[in-house]
């Protein structure tokens, strides 16, 4: 990666007064961009995942016989001479490759790449077999950034502040800006994720981070096809370790894909996991948000990307659940991040609900990227699933990234960074990566991405955070209101055609609202944690299982304000006190009507500050003030 005077300045001041002979470098090096999603999906030939009515040794005798039938069935079991219409064609055969840790699903593996008609035929042969439930191509997924974009102007040196590592103050706008950061150093003060473990389901991390290694735990590498992995053999690996993901031009094709440029290494899993959880306050580069939680790297991403049935049995073995053939994950994630999905749309894989559904029952909380292609979010996997908490990404100013994607499937947002548009550092999110162009070597850099990609991991470390310290620990639903209702209220319009959740990250008013007590009906001195309302600002996605919440809101004088509740289900009581906090026997005006429309009108006689209770059980709420 070449050189720039910021890459200069920032190894002066990254490394002022770190006399001790075995300090790294760490210099700043490429930023990248968010990948664009695609419009066509890339479906594979070779690799099939089928779901029988039974499990265990039985069924994997009759899905072998099963496959032999569909391939005589199609036409199949015979070569075939080249005609004017077609070239030679080989005789087929297939396989079960494995039989996967989600009960009844299988791996099926096809001695050739079959054309369309012939894929098309196949699958139907086998779903027309009574004994089967579903087939479906085992899809390559990618992660959700990986173009290059130039590096920045030189900038002046800014001087550092809390934490310690040298480049926070100057790079890392998403932990401190008070506009489009997400409240970080307030956040410390109550937690930094002590004892919880997140898995990052990835490119793996990078071995041996100065920055970030401390805070790895053994991970597994998942990868199945050695063309995939870049190791030697299709075995699977324990470590985690990211080998690197290039790809020279056109190598995707022997995988299926479409023809595709040459690309470095983009060290995604080991950026992801530096959000997260990098080592903090120890004077090198970067800070992490959780920075006392653990990594556990789970490498599912490689050269082309990663196919669905590892990915599966990735979430899997990191929530501790078994996975034939592989030891037991001794170290369960209470969070997983998932910084990848479809290049496409694409509905959620029965395979992956069915994972997911396991993996909530065991009580692990997944967060998931909610996709580059500035489209309905539910219309792309991962939030095209149930069971997760979707994330979409934010710039430096607040507003949605362009590239976002959005619809009511998304929770909540955080930041991603706009990229170019808002320039060098503060289009990008920054965190320190091998500078190995494929595999790793010993060059270690700061180098910035934008993506939903970068936006996911904030908000996992955040439930890291909460998690460290609730008595209770919350399920996915819990955890997933919570966010909801603690985020702050976008600084800029989002429109209504393209809503990114509930607002923006805030993590201490999460883990003010997590550590908080429900105030009672009967306590009049109780007072939630508050959040304050920007005029003619939507909060969206509220919920409450009984307990109460307080905003607060500035008014001018002379005009009326109108306090307003509507939309989704249960039931809401509203009242509003000037300068003070009111209850449900003592407010200025309130409004309790059954169901969820509430609506409150004063008229301010000087301006302050007036405060607003919510009261009741309700999921699915939107709040407005508007003057």
């Amino acid at each position: 990666m070449s050189s720039t005077p910021l890459a200069a300045a920032l190894a002066a001041i990254l490394f002022a007064g770190a006399a001790q002979a075995a300090s790294p470098t760490i210099g700043l090096g490429r930023v990248q961009g968010p990948a664009p999603q695609s419009d066509t999906p890339t479906e594979l030939g070779q690799r099939f995942i089928v779901k029988t009515r039974d499990s265990g040794t039985q069924a994997r005798s009759l899905l072998t016989s099963t496959l032999n039938s569909a391939v005589a069935r199609s036409g199949m079991q015979r070569a075939l001479p080249a005609n004017a219409g077609a070239p030679a064609r080989s005789a087929v055969s297939a396989k079960v490759l494995r039989d996967m840790a989600v009960p009844g699903w299988h791996v099926v593996q096809t001695s050739r790449r079959l054309s369309d008609s012939e894929r098309t035929a196949f699958i139907n042969e086998l779903r027309a077999d009574p004994s089967v439930v579903s087939v479906q191509v085992d899809r390559l997924y990618r992660r959700l950034d990986e173009a290059s974009v130039r590096l920045p102007a030189a900038r002046a040196a800014a001087a550092s502040t809390t934490p310690n590592d040298p480049a926070y103050a100057q790079l890392q706008w998403n932990f401190h800006d008070p506009v489009g950061g997400v409240n970080a150093e307030a956040a410390w003060t109550r937690s930094t994720g002590e004892g919880v473990v997140v898995a990052v389901i990835d490119t793996g991390v990078v071995q041996n981070n100065p920055d970030l290694a401390a805070n790895v735990l053994p991970g597994y590498d998942m990868i199945t096809d050695h063309r995939v992995s870049r190791r030697d053999s299709d075995g699977r690996v324990p470590g985690g370790y990211d080998l690197g993901d290039w790809v020279e031009a056109d190598y995707c094709t022997a995988l299926g894909a479409s023809g595709n440029a040459p690309e470095p290494s983009s060290w995604h899993g080991s950026h992801v996991s530096g959000t997260i959880a990098q080592v903090t306050n120890n004077s090198l580069a970067t800070a992490g948000l959780a920075y006392n939680a653990k990594i556990l790297p789970v490498r599912v991403l490689g050269s082309c990307g990663g196919f669905g049935s590892d990915i599966a049995d990735g979430m899997l073995w990191a929530a501790g659940l078994p996975v034939a053939g592989l030891p037991t994950n001794p170290n369960p994630a209470e969070v997983i991040n998932m910084s990848l999905g479809s290049g496409a749309p694409d509905n959620c894989p029965q395979l992956y609900q069915d994972a997911i559904d396991q993996v909530n029952a065991a009580g692990t909380i997944i967060v998931v990227a909610a996709g580059n292609a500035n489209a309905n979010a539910g219309t792309y996997t991962m939030s095209s699933c149930n069971g997760v908490i979707s994330v979409g990404a934010t710039r430096v100013n607040g507003g949605r990234a362009s590239y976002s994607n959005y619809g009511s499937r998304v929770d909540i947002a955080a930041p991603g960074g706009g990229g170019d548009v808002d320039g060098n550092p503060n289009g990008y999110i920054f965190q320190v990566l091998n500078g190995g162009t494929q595999g790793p070597t010993s060059d270690w850099q700061i180098g910035g991405m934008a993506g939903t990609s970068m936006a996911s991991p904030h908000v996992a470390a955040a439930v890291a955070m909460v998690q460290s310290v609730a008595t209770t620990p919350f399920t996915w639903t819990g955890m997933r209101d919570l966010l909801r209702a603690s985020a702050r209220p976008f600084p800029v319009a989002i429109p209504t055609t393209t809503p990114i959740g509930a607002g923006i990250l805030d993590v201490d008013m999460l883990l003010q609202m997590a550590t908080t007590p429900p105030c009672q009906p009967s306590d009049s001195s109780c007072v939630p944690p508050t959040k304050t309302l920007t005029n003619k600002v939507e909060l969206r996605g509220l919920g409450s299982q009984g307990g109460d919440a307080l905003y607060s809101f500035q008014a001018a004088a002379g005009t009326v304000v109108s306090f307003m509740t509507f939309g989704g289900s249960g039931n809401v009581a509203m009242y509003v006190s000037a300068g003070r906090t009111p209850t449900s026997s003592s407010y200025d005006a309130r409004s309790t009507r059954a169901g969820t429309t509430q609506t409150i009108r004063i008229t301010p006689s000087s301006a302050g500050t007036y405060y607003l209770r919510l009261s009741g059980s309700y999921s699915g709420l939107t709040l407005v003030a508007r003057q």
